[in-house]
């Protein structure tokens, strides 16, 4: 028997039944072991020494492969083919070694680039060694995003307050948002006129030409920039004959494009679906690894990170078959298309995505997928059937047309275009759906029948005025797409570097725009005014090729890291002197246009508008940065500093109380303000003045009179509960809108229902909140889904609790990851998070049933009472264990 290792147990439930009795596959969950999160996990003095350490729930999994290996015959380990892959093979090797458990016994590896029976067999049959230079640039990857992450995150804690972290990619990935909305800032917009004609022939039929010359001069694009002589030309057009000087009809072919990338997969699954780009990767997954077809499971497509857009030779075959299958012959071009990847940096080390078998059409496999799953199966196979058809083919007609105005003359065209032959496009069931559009002149139309020197009728003259309108902030896809052609991180790291930004809320996800809120701009202004080389586009990109040489074996990896270090260090080195004040005057600087928007009446923005002597300046507190005034303590002038660009709202950044009334009950001013934390309303003067924040949902610009007082109002009474007699209130809190009852809370949807929910409503929510439990995490809350078994036993559900969704096990509670949809959550995604949840303590584990612990905290409380009394000195050892704790923030890094 061998024992063949893979990384996920759906995928090891497969794999056995390929393999048959002769094989026992068993999953490793990922990664066995990893860098620990604190200081002197890689060591530069030590020639990059990497200290790795082994979790709970992975030594479990060691052990269990290494129970199975006592028996065996042999090793095979069959992780993914990627970098990440080949590494998790060497660890697992390594880990195996140091416990003496190889001896002798063969040992080799096999990668297959999809889960289908003859692509394990193939696989199987051709195995290998573990490729060493590729877990070399694993390693040199591992250890500069730890080493940067280590070392540039203290600083950002210590220089500026609020930061949460700085990474290799996600700090040059943050850049990219930041530039781009600081080019919107500082774009002016200018003024553009259209003008065109709509005519007729002279068989009736009408069509649209617009302006393109005018007094023998081409107009560029945007050419008329003002009404005055968009008005001229439009008189011009208004007297004018009209004749047609020319027609050509000019065959054009349209080739698809190749099949999915990673990164294009996840920006059609963005602009199609709607996906973001961890969604993409979490349904890819799972197509991936496999699906029951009515008994039988198997994977629907290839590999899914990837920057290769090449088919096997197997599979372009198979792909043409099916072509001509359900197609027509026609639809075969004579020759297979060849692709070639135009992205910076790409490896090509793997087949581009595609299905693992073209006759598996989407309406074949629509019974045994979900929602999600079927349509970006169908995105994938269109793309990947369409790869290989043949062009389509389009006749695009050019109308040339003279309007002469007494000799005054200008030129004017009409485009249209008709499909003789649809070619790939049949692929698709809508011809704009790929979203290959390369010439918007397609967009045009059909023309009607037009002759060359033929007079036309004019119908009518249409002046349209545009405004040019800034670059477009980032969606997920876009960024991607960015990062890619800046070769910028690799095919694996895409969705999480973009998830790690809004995870830190560095950045904002509105109407799928990325928008980077303010501490995200002070991390990037901080980093290009004091360690510019590393946000730099160009040495970010020039160390992921020489992460690619070391995969090639044309580096080593520790010369790499050498050279890297040693500026880096000394970088790290000169902020040490680095004063507050320096940042701040840096800070200053760079954000000025942020920190300090220009004033309607052309005053100097940096003088304190309340005392009028001041100047304004970024100040650090506890919770991170805001405005303050030089003159404190005498003057106490605060903003929160927000560029709000996403509304446009002044409002927002406004440097003095905004007065919206009086309260008729008091007669105090009633003000809209700007705070550290954000905009609120204040009722009066002094510490005793009444204040409410604003809800979610509500922008100062919205703000009046009337929604001023109903917010000082709060809390309302709604009336005495019919059971205690206890009144029974509605209010807004830190957590958001909320009914009260006998000290306890039950969150409402909206700021709405605090002001006309009825008594009826608040007792069926609080009876609600009261079924699930407190907290929502007891035995009484209901599962939102049923995800099966434990592998020790009991059965795994998702629930809703107080903070949000969460997986539990027995007496095991993890809570899922921000932005993950419960209802996607997978078997495997599952038993990661419980066994990174029994890791951290506080539960064991019995005979499949999970039991809670005595708290780490108490039982080091008692022990370092207990030390105290015995030896004075040795008190403060407790306090060392805190320091792994406070450096894990940077882990993420």
């Amino acid at each position: 028997m061998n024992v063949v290792v893979v990384e996920s147990p759906a995928k090891a439930k497969t794999i056995n039944k390929y393999l048959g009795p002769g094989y026992k596959v068993l999953a490793s969950f990922g990664h066995v072991r990893d860098l620990p999160a604190k200081d002197g996990s890689v060591l530069p003095d030590d020639d990059f020494a990497m200290l790795w350490e082994v979790d709970t729930a992975s030594a479990k999994r060691m052990k269990d492969i290494g129970d199975a290996l006592k028996s065996s015959d042999g090793l095979i380990l069959a992780t993914d083919p990627d970098r990440e892959g080949e590494a998790i093979s060497w660890h697992v090797l390594d880990l195996l070694r140091k416990k003496k458990l190889i001896g002798d016994k063969p040992v080799q590896r096999v990668v297959f680039n999809a889960i289908t029976k003859k692509a394990v067999l193939d696989a199987m049959a051709n195995p290998r060694d573990i490729d060493i230079p590729l877990v070399d640039a694993y390693l040199a990857r591992r250890a500069l995003d730890y080493l940067v992450g280590f070392n540039l995150s203290p600083v950002l804690w210590r220089k500026l307050p609020g930061a949460r972290s700085a990474g290799r990619v996600q700090s040059v990935t943050l850049r990219l948002v930041c530039d781009r909305e600081a080019e919107i800032e500082r774009f002016i917009s200018e003024e553009y006129w259209n003008l065109s004609a709509l005519l007729k022939t002279p068989r009736g039929d009408e069509f649209e030409a617009r302006l393109v010359s005018a007094g023998g001069n081409r107009l560029p694009p945007r050419g008329v920039t003002n009404g005055e002589d968009a008005g001229k030309l439009k008189a011009l057009l208004e007297g004018a004959a009209y004749t047609v000087e020319s027609i050509e009809a000019k065959p054009v072919k349209r080739n698809p494009s190749p099949p999915f990338t990673t990164s294009t997969l996840q920006q059609a699954a963005s602009s199609k679906l709607g996906f973001s780009a961890s969604r993409t990767m979490q349904v890819a997954q799972k197509l991936y690894e496999g699906v029951d077809l009515g008994g039988e499971t198997v994977g629907l497509i290839t590999y899914m990170r990837t920057d290769g857009v090449q088919m096997a030779g197997e599979a372009i075959d198979a792909a043409r078959s099916a072509i001509g299958d359900q197609f027509g012959s026609r639809y075969v071009p004579d020759k297979a298309r060849i692709y070639t990847t135009k992205a910076k940096n790409a490896q090509e080390a793997h087949e581009a995505i595609r299905p693992t078998d073209f006759t598996r059409i989407p309406d074949h496999v629509r019974k045994f997928l979900d929602a999600d799953q079927l349509r970006l199966y169908d995105l994938i196979w269109k793309r990947g059937i369409a790869s290989q058809m043949a062009s389509a083919e389009i006749e695009r007609t050019t109308a040339e047309i003279t309007a002469d105005n007494k000799g005054e003359k200008a030129g004017l065209r009409a485009v249209g275009s008709v499909i003789r032959f649809d070619g790939f496009i049949a692929a698709y069931t809508d011809a704009k759906e790929d979203g290959e559009q390369s010439d918007s002149d397609d967009e045009d139309g059909r023309l009607p029948e037009i002759n060359a020197r033929e007079n036309l009728a004019k119908q009518k003259i249409n002046s349209t005025q545009h405004f040019t309108e800034p670059p477009p902030r980032y969606s997920e896809a876009s960024l991607i797409k960015k990062m890619e052609e800046l070769g910028i991180g690799r095919p694996s790291t895409y969705a999480a570097t973009v998830s790690t930004l809004l995870d830190r809320e560095y950045v904002s996800n509105d109407k799928r725009k990325l928008i980077p809120e303010a501490k995200g701009r002070l991390v990037t202004a901080f980093l290009e005014s004091f360690f510019a080389r590393y946000v730099e586009y160009d040495f970010t990109a020039s160390l992921e090729e020489k992460l690619d040489q070391i995969s090639a074996g044309e580096l080593n990896w520790k010369d790499v890291l050498r050279d890297f270090w040693k500026d880096f260090f000394a970088q790290i080195e000169d902020t040490k002197e680095l004063r507050v004040t320096n940042v701040l005057d840096a800070l200053n600087e760079e954000l000025a246009p942020l920190v300090f928007p220009k004033r309607e009446d052309g005053s100097d923005p940096r003088i304190c508008q309340v005392c009028g002597t001041g100047k304004l300046s970024l100040k650090l507190g506890k919770y991170g940065a805001f405005v303050g005034c030089s003159n404190y303590p005498e003057c106490n002038f605060t903003r929160q500093l927000s560029s709000d660009s996403k509304d446009g709202d002044e409002a927002s950044v406004s440097n003095e109380p905004l007065a919206l009334g009086k309260d008729p009950h008091t007669g105090e001013e009633i003000t809209l303000r700007s705070g550290r934390f954000g905009p609120y309303v204040q009722r009066g003067d002094g510490k005793e003045a009444k204040r409410s924040s604003l809800p979610k949902g509500w922008t100062p610009a919205s703000i009046d009179h009337e929604k001023a007082l109903a917010l000082l109002s709060l809390p309302r009474d709604i009336g005495a509960h019919p059971e205690s007699g206890k009144m029974i209130s509605s209010g807004l809190g830190r957590y958001g809108p909320f009914i009260l009852h006998d000290g306890k809370y039950a969150n409402v949807e909206s700021i709405e229902d605090v002001f006309s929910i009825g008594l009826n409503r608040a007792v069926s929510v609080l009876a609600d909140k009261q079924a699930k439990g407190p907290g929502g995490r007891g035995a009484s809350a209901a599962p939102l889904k049923e995800i099966g078994d434990h592998p020790d036993g009991g059965p795994i559900t998702v629930k809703d609790g107080k903070y949000g969704p969460y997986v539990n096990w027995g007496k095991v509670n993890a809570t899922l990851p921000k932005g993950k949809d419960p209802v996607s959550v997978t078997l495997e995604e599952s038993l990661l998070l419980i066994a990174e949840r029994i890791a951290k303590g506080g539960i064991k584990t019995t005979k499949g049933k999970a039991t809670k612990t005595a708290k780490p905290k108490a039982a080091a409380k008692t022990g370092a009472t207990a030390a105290k009394s015995a030896k004075p000195k040795a008190a403060a050892k407790p306090k060392a264990a805190a320091k792994p704790r406070t450096a894990a923030k940077a882990k993420k890094a």
